[in-house]
């Protein structure tokens, strides 16, 4: 085992891990912010913008995200011409797909909000965009915290796939060390089970305080 969990293999994890963090930050800070200004928008009365909007989110969840990937890596890099990086398109993708998930969630939480809450609104004298800024936003977001918790833990997992597009993430250096390896046979269990570790340690503390705060605003 010590051989294996050397020094080296252990710094080459952990550029693994910076690249998997690096994706997942980025494309969850880019969802946050797209996901809650498509999901406002996707919720105001315009039938042409809810259109645009829901077209966009079952054109994403009906293609898989490998073929997104894909798409954007080999595809769009050379259509274009020009040089986009495993991470970036990993980047794009992920972005992409997750503010049309966050999208829903926001419309969902907002459409959630009991009429009498804009009514109520309504006759202290508030306009429509007092309305939002103070009553329906701030609970709409306490409903979507949870559930968008769930989709960035789902997202930090989905960045396995980037390794497919040449991404030298977690995954793939785990692969890559036990290429070296190859004589040992508990190779792929110990690495893969380390993976599995690090993605239980970071991902595991999220669900957990979705969890609570469901119980907390259940």
């Amino acid at each position: 085992m010590l051989e294996i969990l050397n020094v080296n293999s252990l710094t080459r994890l952990g550029e693994g891990l910076f690249i998997t963090l690096e994706i997942s930050f980025v494309s969850i800070v880019i969802t946050s912010f797209g996901g809650l200004l498509l999901g406002i928008l996707m919720s105001l009365k315009n039938s042409y913008i809810y259109a645009i909007c829901r077209f966009g989110l079952e054109f994403v969840r009906v293609m898989p995200l490998l073929v997104w990937l894909f798409i954007v890596y080999f595809g769009f890099s050379r259509w274009l011409g020009f040089d986009l990086s495993s991470v970036a398109a990993s980047i794009i993708v992920f972005s992409i797909w997750g503010s049309l998930e966050m999208m829903d969630l926001v419309r969902s939480s907002l459409q959630s909000i009991a009429k009498h809450q804009y009514e109520s609104a309504a006759a202290l004298g508030l306009n429509s965009l007092q309305t939002y800024a103070y009553i329906i936003i701030p609970q709409a977001l306490r409903r979507l915290t949870p559930l968008s918790m769930n989709l960035l833990t789902r997202m930090i997992k989905s960045t396995t796939f980037a390794y497919l597009i040449g991404a030298v993430e977690l995954v793939k250096v785990g692969q890559q060390i036990i290429e070296f390896h190859n004589q040992n046979d508990f190779a792929p269990f110990i690495i893969y089970g380390l993976i599995f570790m690090l993605y239980f340690i970071i991902c595991y503390p999220v669900s957990l305080y979705a969890r609570n705060l469901e119980k907390k605003w259940g």
